[in-house]
């Protein structure tokens, strides 16, 4: 049951020190503000990040043939280093740890020409392999991606993409036309969409061994992708050292020539930014927890002095039979309703702030880099204010206990 009159004692303890009670509140207010606000930006900054390695698999390992650097076994540096089938080969059969696997062969800009009823278009063609839809991220909409059988019997199919498509067809389903490349024919066999930029489908994909017979009459392959499925960093590590090992072998240059063969680990780049970002967010809570720490020692100040001036008040309850247990609780109620209204209000506030700065990007689609869709946990912010009010009642815990101590004939003299 609600006990109005000692609620109505609180609001006009509360009321007749105005500037006092706004200026310790607005510790406590301050304090869980800026923690919303610090998680919000935070949390921006970090889908900024990972919205720039949407594009490709988190857990790939892209190589590239180079130059050598380094004279190795009587052989001059300055060697050129090139892939072809059998490395593809070498990868996919003999190095564990290998989950998907893609090489990609790139046409010349003459055999790039795409047209479509005697209309030229400027568009890229990538030569791929049925993996490749894993490591892009590709996102299939109508119709089918490249497949082995394709690859088996150097079929001309096309994969193109949604850019390509409405600039084309517009709302037709191009699925089953076919597309000039290079001046040969490719059937349309599947649409996709990517999760990256739009120049990501503005790509015409097809198969990296119809294009190597038709366009280079080579089994040359100008890079290789692959993923390495739940691999830890060092995990990683070791199979982006054992297929640079087995490369230096076939190829003949040195294992420690850094030139030779390149290799983007982007599950050693993906880790070091989210151990950025832990190490930002643990940075934000400790700034943001010793605000909300300066606002509650604030709380237990004031309530000190609160029982210091109400000390003869006090002294008379007591003289007039009230309990030490009624005296604690009425100073722990003032202490605890001023903490949590300030918290509140702080969590409301600022979750509030950060939800219209993320609604004005959407819908301005404002484009702020590294910083994107800021965003809170309700739970944990809520988690985190029911903490400082918990911590208000600890603060005025130890003013309660002294007024409780008060001697009523000492107070009533004071």
């Amino acid at each position: 049951m609600v006990d109005i009159d000692k609620w109505q004692e609180i609001f006009a303890s509360l009321s007749r020190h105005k500037l006092r009670t706004v200026l310790t509140a607005f510790g406590v207010f301050w304090g869980i503000f800026m923690l919303v606000l610090l998680l919000g930006a935070g949390q921006g900054l970090q889908n900024g990040a990972e919205y720039e390695f949407r594009d490709d698999a988190t857990n790939s390992l892209w190589i590239y043939p180079r130059q050598t650097s380094l004279p190795y076994k009587g052989m001059s540096k300055g060697r050129s280093i090139e892939f072809d089938n059998s490395d593809y080969d070498l990868i996919k059969n003999q190095i564990a740890g290998v989950e998907y696997i893609t090489g990609r062969f790139y046409l010349s800009s003459e055999s790039e020409r795409i047209t479509y009823k005697n209309q030229n278009y400027n568009f890229s063609v990538r030569s791929v392999h049925p993996d490749h839809v894993i490591l892009e991220n590709t996102i299939l909409k109508t119709g089918r991606y490249i497949n082995q059988l394709d690859l088996n019997e150097f079929r001309k199919s096309a994969v193109i993409g949604r850019v390509i498509k409405k600039e084309i067809f517009g709302d037709e389903n191009p699925v089953g036309e076919w597309l000039e490349i290079g001046g040969i024919s490719f059937k349309i066999v599947g649409t996709y969409e990517d999760t990256g930029h739009e120049d990501e489908e503005r790509v015409v994909y097809i198969p990296i061994t119809t294009a190597q017979k038709v366009f280079s009459t080579t089994d040359e392959i100008n890079q290789i992708m692959v993923t390495t499925g739940n691999a830890s960093v060092k995990e990683a590590l070791a199979i982006e050292a054992n297929i640079l090992d087995k490369l230096s072998q076939k190829h003949f240059f040195s294992p420690n020539d850094p030139q030779a063969v390149r290799v983007r680990n982007r599950v050693e780049r993906f880790e070091s930014i989210m151990q950025l970002f832990t190490m930002i967010n643990l940075f934000i809570w400790i700034v943001g927890v010793g605000s909300i720490i300066a606002g509650v020692i604030g709380v237990s100040n004031i309530m000190l002095i609160v029982v210091k001036d109400r000390t003869k008040e006090i002294g008379i309850r007591k003289a007039l039979g009230a309990t030490p247990v009624s005296i604690v609780t009425m100073i722990l109620q003032e202490s605890i309703f001023l903490t949590g209204l300030a918290g509140y209000l702080g969590m409301a506030l600022g979750i509030g702030l950060v939800e219209l700065v993320r609604s004005t990007m959407e819908t301005y689609e404002v484009d702020a880099g590294f910083f994107r869709n800021p965003e809170v946990d309700g739970t944990m912010v809520i988690v985190a204010t029911i903490v400082v009010v918990l911590a208000g009642a600890i603060a005025g815990l130890i003013p309660a206990l002294r007024a409780a101590r008060v001697n009523p004939i000492v107070a009533m003299r004071d």
